[in-house]
Parts: structure tokens; C-alpha cells; sequence
């Protein structure tokens, strides 16, 4: 068969490369996915034109791996009629080689009517091989643009769309808006593992065909071509989809519990979730995640130990989603480089890595995954939290896409610095009503040294990472003054000499233990809100509403904020002692002793709203010594 097929299939063919256009259909496939004319709109009606872009070039690739099926079947079906017919001319072969035992007058007779058939059935064969090398030509040329089209299709969905949402994670960390679902994205990402999967099964079984009737040609490279092609897809996608659905906390502190969730967007497709693959997650420094992305060595080297760092990927049948959710990792300690000049603790990055192994397709392939978070700046005590809130805003701010890890611009514009922070006080504060221009200049007079109050002088004016990183110490130094200026003729109460008192700033943890609108509520000496508004006139409705009384005979405890320098001793001593009558006490307001409720300035809560145990033992030790002093004061009391 191999000998009679290179005597007839002598033509050359020509075919055109991986990705070409070479048809009209395809120019018009391409245009659909890289256009980048569309209409000033809305942002609504932006994203529509986008969801309907990405949704006619999956009609067009469906179309295409519809019509390259319909021709691989119609090829199969005529290689093997071709094949049946090449075993009938075996046939006319062998009755004609038999005829030599026959008498001459037989062999006569029969002779002619074999040679006939034979050469009939040859020339059939002979058209026949060549329509079948056009078939498989035809075939693969469509395969090629099918592929072409399904990389501009994954491009737009993982360079664009994919890269975006996580962009938005990022400035979510910011607070900014939420990133958003991933359903849209997932749906997209199994619509490409779905077409790109048919397309492979294609190649593959036209493979197998060539191999069943191997008819010379350039058939053998194009076919190797395209399943190296369709790899590289399918690899980049599945690499693509790995993601971190829940970031872990940016501002990681040693032993404190923290969560992390990693998601693959094509899991429930490819079959990945019949072999449920496990995570495991290890946190390494900025110089390991270069070396990482350069594909060098690391020798799996990490810069700290994370407990309970390992997790089985479940399948969830109801929403199609494929995850690992890590609950109870720590930090358990961490490894720091020698720092560069007088770069501090908070200012050195690290990332959480998360890594798995995928066999796709009853483990025809196998891929190694590896995905990273947001950089992470490890601390080891709640003073440090602020600088490290510091160096996470200006990373998630001014960030740039497919940057080396973690490097970030050392100076910015002040506006693009202004929307960052505007940002972050609008999620701070729960409130649309962000930072006013009298605000940022303020702000901007205090970064600059400077006394101007016009905001244009500072429109085209950059601010360094240093600067921005000090600007907390120069707020503090400077705003007393000025608090003074502002109240110096306000309302009188009993007192002779007017001062301003310098309340410890509070943090997004205190907020998280007991609100803004309650502490200012729990200090009697605050009375005004600036200049002459009653502070219940204005805060009342946000204050937390008084516990019922209980039904069961006990007293719920209340937390409460006091400030030990400002509390009132009870002018009853025969009435029942007040909380600003524990606050007062010499005992509980020693320097390094922690009161009934914790100090503002060193919460019990970390960042995850759990207790960090050694604080929570050392409360306990006080709460009991406090239970016990009424009760040495009632024996007393009897006693004399």
C-alpha cells in the first residue's frame, strides 16, 4: 500500500503556517476578537459590547470545531471505503497470479476481465489517495485557523479580562470596589477548555488516521505542528486559571491565624477533579519570586514555616468550582534578607506561593501549577502595623502590570497619590463622602513643608515613598497646634485653662472592636462636634442600642472606652462602682498592665477578628484579680 501510495501521490502541497489568514471567514473571526473600535458609551454599555465580542467569537469558534468534525468524520468515512477498495485490488492481484495454473485456453478467457477491473480499481485508488491528502490538507488547514482564533480568544480572556480582575483585587486591598464574581470568567475559561479539548481529540484522531494510512506528504509536520500548538493552549489556560480567589491578609503577623483561597477556573472541564489535587502553600521573599519567574533553581527554598500549609482541592457540584480553602494557616516564623540601606522591616515584601500538580484528561497531560499572592509584609507587633499598611497601599496602588515582583515606582504624582488615599479613607470610614480638597491639601501641606492652601500648587508636584512613609509622624507633630487654634474661642465649660489633649489615633482595629460613633459617646468630656454641634445632635443614631435586659439573671458585660487621665471618681461611694471607677484604679493603670478592656493602642483582636493567646491570658489574669478585689473590700468592710 505505502509503495503504491508514493507512486501516486507525487504532486507537492503547499500549506500555509500556524495562525495565517488565508480565508476571508478568518480575517472576520480575527476581527471579531482584536477590534478595538467601539462607541463612547457608558461603562454599561462598554462591557455589553465586550460580553458580546467574546460571545460571537465563541459562536465562531463552535461553528469552526463543528465544521472540522463534520470533515474529519466525512475523512474517515472515505479512508476506509479507500482502504476496503485497496483490499479488493489484492484481491484481482491474487485471482490474477493464480491464473498461471490455469490451462492457457482458461487463463485467455479470464485474463482480460481481471486485468480491466484492476486497472479500474487502481486509477479509483489513485484519485482517491489524492482526495484524501486534500481532505487531510483541507482539514488541517481549518484546524490552523481554528487555533489562530483560539489565541486571540484566550488573550483577550487571560491577558485582558482575567488581568483586570485581579487588578481589581488589588486595589480592592486598597478599598477599592469589589473585584467581583468569578462565574462570568469561569464560564469563559470552560467554554475555551471545552473547545480547545474538542479541537485536541481532532488533531489526535486525525493523527491516528494518518498513521492507518500513512500517504506521503507534509500532512506528518503539520499534524505535529498543530498538537504542539493546541499543548501550548491548553497548557497556558490551565497555568492561567490557577488563581487565589481569597487573598490572604497583606499585613501578616507571626502566630495569628489567617485565611487564603486558590480557585481553578476550568476544574470541573478537564476532569481535574477526578483526581482531586492537593495545594500546598509556602511563603518566600522577594528575591525568590524573581528567581522564580526566571524559571532558575530555588531548590524549593522558603523564608519561613506556615502551619496547616497543605490542602485538597474539593469539587462542588452545585457551582462547578474547583478550590482549596486554607483556614487555619500561621505563620509560625519567618526568615528575613539582609536589608538594603536603612530599609526597614515593614518595608521588606514577601508572597505567599501556592503550588499543585493537574493530570487533565485521565492523565494524558500533567502540570505543574504555581500561582503567587499580593505581596505580603510580615510583622511580628501591632506597632509595626501602620508602616506596613503604609508600604501595602503604595504596592496596591501604583502597581504595573506584568512587573518584575515587587518593584513599584519610587515617587509618584501627589493627585495619583491623592486617589489612593481618597480611597482608602472612603472604605475606612464606610462612607462615599471621601477626603475634601481642604482635607488633601492639608495633607499636601504637611508631605511638602509647605504653607500654600491652593491646590493647583501641588497638581504637578511628586511625592517619594519616603516622604509618604513619615507623613504619619508630621500629621502628629503638627495637627495639635492647629486644634488649638481652632477651639481657643469656643464655648467655655468649668475650667480655667483651655488645652487640647492629644487622643492615641485610632486604627481600623479599634473600629473593629467597638465603633467610632460609640467611643465618642463613651467620652464625657467630648461635648461638640466643630464648631458648636451637640455630638448626640449628630451621632446619636449611630450609637449602638442599649442591651436588653436580661432573662436568664445575668449581667452582660459591656465594652467600654475610657481615657484614665479624664475619668470621673464616683461622687457616691456607697453606689455600685462604675467602669470609670475600675479605670481609675491605680492597679489597673500601671504602665505595662492590661485594664478590664484592652488599650486602644494594642487590641487583643488581630487583623482576622481572632484573640492572640498570650494577650488573651494575660486579660484573664487580670479580669480574675479585679473579680476578686470587691469581694477583699466586702470582708474588710465587715471585719470593721
Amino acid at each position: 500500500l505505502t509503495a503504491f501510495l508514493l507512486k501516486s501521490t507525487s504532486q507537492s502541497w503547499t500549506f500555509p503556517a500556524v495562525g495565517s489568514k488565508s480565508s476571508e471567514q478568518s480575517d472576520r473571526s480575527t476581527r471579531v476578537i482584536s477590534s478595538s473600535s467601539s462607541p463612547v458609551g457608558s461603562l454599561m454599555d462598554s462591557m455589553s459590547q465586550k460580553y458580546h465580542q467574546i460571545n460571537q467569537a465563541f459562536e465562531e469558534l463552535r461553528i469552526l470545531t463543528q465544521d472540522t468534525e463534520n470533515d474529519l468524520r466525512k475523512l474517515q468515512h472515505n479512508q476506509e471505503y479507500f482502504i476496503i477498495q485497496y483490499q479488493e485490488s489484492l484481491r484481482i492481484q491474487a485471482q490474477l497470479s493464480s491464473l498461471a495454473t490455469l490451462p492457457p485456453a482458461d487463463r485467455q478467457l479470464r485474463e482480460p476481465s481481471l486485468l480491466s477491473k484492476r486497472a479500474t480499481v487502481e486509477a479509483w485508488l489513485t484519485r482517491e489517495a489524492n482526495t484524501l491528502q486534500k481532505y487531510r490538507l483541507g482539514l488541517a488547514e481549518k484546524h490552523q485557523k481554528t487555533l489562530a482564533l483560539l489565541r486571540k480568544q484566550q488573550t483577550v480572556i487571560l491577558d485582558d479580562e482575567l488581568i483586570q480582575w485581579k487588578r481589581r483585587q488589588q486595589l480592592a486591598g486598597n478599598g477599592g470596589p469589589p473585584e467581583g464574581g468569578l462565574d462570568i470568567l469561569q464560564s469563559w475559561c470552560e467554554k475555551l477548555a471545552e473547545t480547545i479539548w474538542q479541537n485536541r481529540q481532532q488533531i489526535r484522531r486525525a493523527e491516528h488516521l494518518r498513521q492507518q494510512l500513512p500517504i506521503p506528504g507534509p500532512i506528518e509536520e503539520l499534524l505535529t505542528e498543530l498538537n504542539s500548538t493546541i499543548t501550548d493552549i491548553i497548557s497556558a489556560l490551565v497555568t492561567s486559571t490557577f488563581i487565589i480567589e481569597k487573598q490572604p491578609p497583606q499585613v501578616l503577623k507571626t502566630q495569628t491565624k489567617f485565611a487564603a483561597t486558590v480557585r481553578l477556573l476550568v476544574g470541573g472541564k478537564l476532569n481535574v477533579h477526578m483526581n482531586p489535587p492537593q495545594v500546598k502553600a509556602t511563603i518566600i521573599s522577594e528575591q525568590q519570586a524573581k528567581a522564580l519567574l526566571k524559571n532558575e533553581n530555588t531548590r524549593n527554598d522558603s523564608s519561613g514555616e506556615i502551619l496547616n500549609n497543605n490542602c485538597v482541592m474539593e469539587y462542588h457540584q452545585t457551582t462547578g468550582t474547583l478550590s482549596a480553602h486554607f483556614r487555619n494557616m500561621s505563620l509560625k516564623r519567618i526568615r528575613r534578607s539582609d536589608r538594603r540601606g536603612a530599609e526597614s522591616v515593614t518595608e521588606e515584601k514577601f508572597t505567599i506561593l501556592f503550588e499543585s500538580q493537574f493530570s487533565v484528561g485521565g492523565n494524558e497531560l500533567v502540570f505543574q501549577v504555581k500561582t503567587l499572592s499580593l505581596p505580603v509584609v510580615v510583622i511580628v507587633h501591632g506597632s509595626q502595623d501602620n508602616n506596613a499598611t503604609a508600604t501595602v497601599l503604595w504596592d496596591n496602588a501604583f502597581a504595573e502590570p506584568g512587573r518584575v515582583p515587587f518593584i513599584v515606582p519610587d515617587k509618584v504624582l501627589w493627585p495619583q497619590l491623592c486617589e489612593a488615599l481618597n480611597m482608602k479613607y472612603k472604605a475606612e470610614v464606610q462612607s462615599n463622602r471621601g477626603l475634601s480638597e481642604e482635607n488633601l491639601v492639608f495633607l499636601a501641606q504637611k508631605a511638602f513643608s509647605s504653607s500654600s492652601v491652593n491646590p493647583e500648587d501641588y497638581r504637578n508636584m511628586t511625592i517619594t515613598w519616603s516622604q509618604f512613609n513619615r507623613v504619619n509622624t508630621l500629621l502628629a507633630l503638627n495637627h495639635c497646634t492647629e486644634l488649638n487654634d481652632l477651639t481657643i474661642n469656643k464655648q467655655q465649660i468649668r475650667c480655667l485653662l483651655r488645652m487640647v489633649w492629644n487622643l492615641m489615633p485610632y486604627t481600623t482595629k479599634d473600629f473593629s472592636i467597638r465603633s467610632l460613633a460609640d467611643r465618642i459617646s463613651d467620652l464625657n468630656h467630648l461635648l461638640f462636634l466643630y464648631p458648636d454641634r451637640p455630638k448626640d445632635e449628630v451621632f446619636s443614631k449611630y450609637y449602638t442600642p442599649p442591651l436588653s435586659k436580661a432573662v436568664d439573671g445575668y449581667v452582660k458585660p459591656q465594652i467600654k472606652q475610657v481615657v484614665p487621665e479624664f475619668t470621673t471618681p464616683n461622687p457616691d461611694p456607697a453606689a455600685n462602682p462604675t467602669y470609670m471607677d475600675h479605670a481609675a484604679s491605680p492597679a489597673v493603670n500601671q504602665p505595662h498592665a492590661y485594664g478590664l478592656y484592652p488599650p486602644i493602642g494594642d487590641p487583643m483582636l488581630d487583623a482576622d477578628g481572632d484573640f492572640d493567646l498570650d494577650d488573651t491570658m494575660d486579660v484573664a489574669r487580670h479580669v480574675e484579680e479585679l473579680l476578686r478585689r470587691p469581694m477583699e473590700g466586702q470582708w474588710s468592710g465587715q471585719q470593721s
